[in-house]
């Protein structure tokens, strides 16, 4: 399952439905750094094991959303390559960080001021959390990234077009 990461997304959405449907929730999308954790990981239980990943993800979450921290501490990956520590506190106060920064800036479409407002920051401590991040608000705009392919898009099928 691991090698077809648009199958993991798919199923993903389809127990998202069928999971907010059992519990009466409406969930509208699976964020995109909940998505890249999803097509990270191996899957040694296969499709079983997303399913469950995916029914504890839709009975946490407390909004329209599945996020990262929603996830298993072992699905949740470590924002900066090389932290040492995936489960640490400061590993997943990061990986929230960067998740809230990336759906903001989705959300606004790469409007670097409205993301910003959102999250209740100033440009420069905006800017300055998105370099920690290496966030570029180009690869958020309408159109998608500079190479003309949505964000979604990259993450499925790498950045260069084929499998990651």
């Amino acid at each position: 399952m691991r090698d077809r990461g648009s199958d993991i997304v798919t199923l993903a959405e389809h127990f998202v439905v069928r999971f907010a449907q059992e519990t009466g929730k409406v969930i509208n999308r699976i964020t995109t750094p909940t998505l890249t954790m999803l097509m990270s990981y191996p899957w040694p239980g296969n499709v079983r094991e997303l399913e469950n990943v995916i029914h504890r993800a839709v009975i946490l979450t407390e909004d329209d959303a599945i996020h990262g921290y929603n996830l298993p501490l072992s699905l949740q990956t470590p924002v900066l390559s090389g932290q040492g520590r995936p489960y640490g506190l400061v590993a997943r106060l990061e990986a929230m960080e960067y998740e809230m920064l990336v759906e903001a800036l989705r959300l606004h479409h790469g409007n670097f001021t409205e993301a910003a407002r959102e999250l209740g920051l100033t440009r420069r401590t905006m800017g300055l959390r998105m370099k920690k991040y290496r966030l570029d608000y180009r690869e958020f705009r309408r159109e998608g990234s500079p190479d003309g392919r949505p964000l979604l898009d990259r993450l499925k099928h790498g950045p260069e077009g084929g499998t990651p």
